[in-house]
């Protein structure tokens, strides 16, 4: 037990580090406050359940790197159990308490290996990131970073690190000095046996380093509490916090009041421009760059990092944190301490970012946010989005062709393609989509699928040439103006068809009819053309059969995969037409992007050691199946355009809709034959 005079002492120590920790905190809170609203408060004892089950499971921190992973888990379960550790130790000091026998042997139990395994899982991080140094752990030189990360996240890293394995050890020591002058204890193995350190010692100094060392252990933690609130350690607190706020439909975009008279920016320039989740995502950070891992643009050395964005936000909101938690303004954009016009413009909206994100941070919805402003306020984009932005606007389709060719597609089809004037309140509606409607290439999948709909005996219907662009490369691209024109006009135009389902064959405007026209009053049943195939197959309404042979690979679209979580109907469909499915390495939610979204097909890529489509077509080709499998116009175009650069040798691009008719239209001769 503590003298007095050290209970007075650590009185007084442990309320000036709460006051000063709990400022730093408070801090914090009012610079959230700061954000714009955004509401993500329904279903809260739910989203309260679901954060802390991700917390204690750690699965998303398992996601990738299991190796390191599992340092981090010791390091992680032994200082949740810590709490209650470092407690009963403030309270042995306080009060005269017999800590031994009993319920006191689980604990002191649970407490000994904990102790060992935070003292293993922190040494092997620290070894990890200063002496193995992993390419995955630094952001690479031709990224902008804020001016203060690259030497402070080291430095941070390490005090952090200092901070742990000092509290942890010095806890360890007290407790052997104590078993010292004692007698050993079977329940705290590794206490007993670094015991024989102060074996020599008479109990008076026994006594005084298990004091000493009791003070190195809470001290240390007093010590670290005003630090807390600025260094990467405040994840451990926060991400619960960023889990339970997750959004329902993680890669949904927000619109826009343009009727808000008193809103100074649409988009986002500085950081109070944020939604308050977005400034809640700095704080989250693990600084892991995991994001970046698997981030399309980094891997192919553009200079966009999404780690890079949020530790950039975190340094400068720690540099301006009292003034800009007082209500004070930012003083610089976004754009001259976190990111750079090329690395903004180089995202595809792949969202894998998001997905792999431990604590659930939003990195895409940052540069959308970003993009907004740069397109609504500034005006300022890439040239080549010009022509599909007015294409969009003008024609309904970023080609800019005429809504009369929009039906084109459907010409020397052996049978009529029904419009909703012809069949109204249809079963099922076709959305053709942009790329399926005017590219020549796609139309195949038009073509294929109103085949597959026709044989299906189904009652449906298309728009015709009142369908329009669903909006998604121009809201992608931060037009969110142009979009909700668009969305507004498609959203009348659907409410009037009322379709009993929608289908479509491009991810992009399932994922956008699906998730974001409900914001503009259009909710509708919404299924990609694989999941409405594999639906008719399974209800015996389209025979299909395993006609087809060889092997094939299914690339997975971000925008159906990532962003929408189907996975199965697609290889359930290339197992159904006769093929072997080859899975390649990035598969499923950890997918590697084609390098069209987020409206990157209508633009040049930024340079970097490779083009996006060609990583990843390499990857499919490394399969060696003869055939990659696509479920989206615009995968499919970018591993055409692939594949002919190629030359001989290349595998074939197909959507699953043209391989599902030509599985019928093979059963069809081999039925005829037979009558024969």
């Amino acid at each position: 037990m503590l003298t007095p005079v050290e209970k007075l002492l650590f009185i007084v120590a442990a309320a000036l580090s709460f006051y000063f920790g709990g400022l730093g905190f408070y801090r914090i809170y009012l610079a959230w406050r700061r954000g714009k609203p955004e509401d993500r408060f329904d279903r809260l004892p739910e989203r309260v359940g679901r954060a802390l089950w991700l917390v204690l499971t750690q699965q998303t921190v398992f996601k990738r790197r299991p190796v390191a992973s599992f340092f981090h888990a010791l390091v992680f379960y032994g200082f949740v159990y810590y709490m209650l550790v470092n407690l009963v130790d403030v309270l042995e000091g306080f009060l005269p308490l017999e800590t031994r026998g009993g319920f006191w042997n689980a604990h002191n139990l649970l407490a000994d290996l904990f102790t060992a395994s935070v003292l293993v899982g922190i040494v092997a991080l620290m070894i990890r990131r200063y002496l193995v140094r992993p390419a995955e752990l630094f952001v690479g030189p031709h990224v902008p970073l804020h001016e203060k990360a690259r030497a402070g996240i080291q430095r941070d890293s390490a005090i952090v690190g200092a901070f742990i394995f000092f509290h942890v050890s010095s806890r360890l020591l007290s407790k052997a000095a104590q078993l010292a002058h004692t007698e050993p204890d079977p329940f705290q193995p590794v206490a007993s046996a670094a015991s024989t350190l102060f074996a020599g010692l008479s109990p008076a100094g026994q006594v005084l380093f298990e004091h000493l060392f009791w003070w190195g252990a809470l001290g240390s933690i007093l010590a670290f509490i005003p630090y807390f609130p600025r260094s990467k350690h405040i994840h451990l607190m926060i991400s619960g916090v960023k889990l339970a706020f997750q959004k329902e439909v993680p890669g949904a975009l927000q619109p826009i009041d343009f009727e808000d008279e008193s809103a100074e920016v649409f988009g986002v320039k500085k950081l109070e421009d944020f939604t308050w989740p977005r400034l809640v995502d700095p704080y989250a950070c693990i600084m892991c760059n995991r994001c970046q891992e698997v981030c399309p643009a980094y891997t192919t050395g553009k200079p966009l990092s999404p780690s890079a964005l949020i530790i950039s936000e975190r340094y400068e909101l720690n540099d301006i944190l009292p003034e800009f938690a007082a209500g004070k303004e930012s003083p610089r954009p976004l754009l001259e301490f976190a990111i750079n016009e090329e690395a903004l413009w180089s995202c595809t909206t792949c969202m894998a970012c998001v997905e792999v994100c431990p604590v659930g941070n939003e990195p895409m919805l940052h540069i959308t946010d970003l993009r907004r402003e740069r397109v609504l306020m500034e005006g300022e984009f890439p040239s080549e989005l010009q022509n599909a932005f007015r294409g969009m606007e003008r024609s309904g389709n970023p080609w800019g062709l005429a809504a009369e060719k929009r039906m084109d597609w459907a010409e020397g089809l052996p049978f009529k393609v029904p419009t909703t004037a012809e069949v109204p309140n249809p079963d099922v509606l076709y959305w053709v989509g942009c790329a399926a409607s005017y590219d020549p290439r796609a139309q195949k999948i038009a073509r294929a699928m109103a085949t597959i709909l026709d044989a299906a005996g189904v009652r449906w219907a298309v728009l015709g040439k009142e369908e329009k662009c669903s909006g998604d490369s121009a809201r992608r691209a931060g037009n969110e103006y142009l979009f909700f024109q668009l969305a507004t006009e498609n959203v009348e135009k659907l409410n009037a068809a009322n379709p009993k389902v929608i289908v479509t064959t491009c991810p992009h405007c399932y994922h956008t009819i699906k998730n974001e026209y409900p914001q503009f009053g259009g909710n509708y049943v919404v299924k990609h053309h694989t999941e409405f195939i594999q639906e008719l197959v399974e209800e015996g309404k389209l025979p299909v059969f395993p006609v087809l042979e060889g092997e094939a690979t299914y690339h997975d679209p971000c925008y159906l995969g990532r962003h929408n979580g189907v996975y199965e109907p697609p290889r359930n469909l290339v197992a159904e037409v006769g093929f072997t499915l080859a899975e390649p390495e990035r598969t499923r939610e950890g997918s590697f992007c084609c390098g069209a979204g987020g409206a990157q097909f209508w633009k040049e890529e930024s340079p970097g050691k490779m083009r996006i489509s060609e990583n990843r077509y390499r990857e499919l080709k490394g399969t060696g199946a003869s055939l990659i499998a696509t479920a989206c116009p615009f995968c499919m175009r970018m591993f055409e355009d692939e594949a002919a650069q190629d030359g001989e040798g290349a595998p074939q691009v197909r959507d699953l809709a043209e391989l599902v008719a030509e599985a019928l239209e093979e059963e069809r001769r081999r039925i005829g034959s037979l009558k024969t």
